[in-house]
């Protein structure tokens, strides 16, 4: 135990930590066991209402709409 390898984190104190590491080089308090969230954004394309194309084109139906109330107001008048 006492020879393996250390966390080596900045603590607090700025000094490193010396808990043993897991084998992601980090300790349970500076690394935990869960490697982190997966590589890139592969939720936004499940749907694709996230995309950019699609806010892109929100973004136009928007305006196409609020030309129509421009003119729709207009009219009226």
């Amino acid at each position: 135990m006492h020879q393996s390898p250390r966390c080596g984190a900045k603590t607090r104190t700025g000094k490193p930590c010396q808990s043993p590491a897991m084998p992601n080089g980090r300790c349970r308090m500076h690394g935990g066991k869960n490697p982190g969230a997966p590589r890139g954004n592969r939720n936004a394309l499940k749907s694709g209402q996230h995309t950019a194309e699609a806010q892109r084109f929100r973004a136009r139906i928007s305006d196409l709409l609020k030309d129509a109330r421009e003119t729709i107001e207009l009219i009226g008048k």
